[in-house]
């Protein structure tokens, strides 16, 4: 019987909490470092996206959607990345061209250190900060078939990447 692999949630928790941010060698090698919005600044650069837990916080972070664009960040069968019009009462975060990217991330373990961190944080993919843990599952993002799009508040929709 092989051991199931999980994330030590308590001890990354803990970490995230101190710090307000927390970088993660996860199973590909990469490194993310993941940032409390807080705790973002203007000199971090714009190449963040925010990784979400539940469909319902994407109204804390962008523009109210149509039921279309909600079906689509509902329905996807793979990692995507989605560029959106920030919600007005978002005042600071990473902004290119005026959008930001944000992701709902299903992955049982992935999802789970986000459900316990409880609120959208910021994520830097190929971080080049020091991991401060390492873990052997695969980060969603880095999938091979991880895609991009853009969603408008109107229903509208644009692949950026396949």
């Amino acid at each position: 019987m092989t051991k199931k692999q999980t994330l030590d949630h308590s001890a990354y928790l803990k970490l995230f909490r101190k710090e307000g941010k927390l970088s993660i060698q996860e199973g590909n090698g990469n490194t993310i470092t993941i940032l409390s919005q807080d705790h973002w600044s203007p000199s971090f650069g714009n190449d963040w996206v925010y990784l979400l837990f539940d469909l319902f916080q994407i109204r804390t972070i962008c523009e109210p959607f149509s039921e279309v664009s909600l079906d689509i960040v509902e329905f996807a069968s793979k990692p995507t990345i989605y560029h959106s019009k920030p919600n007005q009462i978002l005042k600071g975060g990473p902004r290119g061209n005026e959008l930001i990217k944000f992701s709902l991330i299903r992955e049982p373990n992935w999802n789970k250190l986000l459900f316990q961190i409880s609120q959208p944080v910021l994520v830097k993919l190929n971080s080049v900060e020091k991991p401060e843990v390492k873990t052997d599952i695969y980060f969603p993002l880095f999938s091979t078939s991880t895609k991009e799009m853009y969603l408008g508040a109107e229903g509208d929709v644009k692949i950026l990447k396949e």
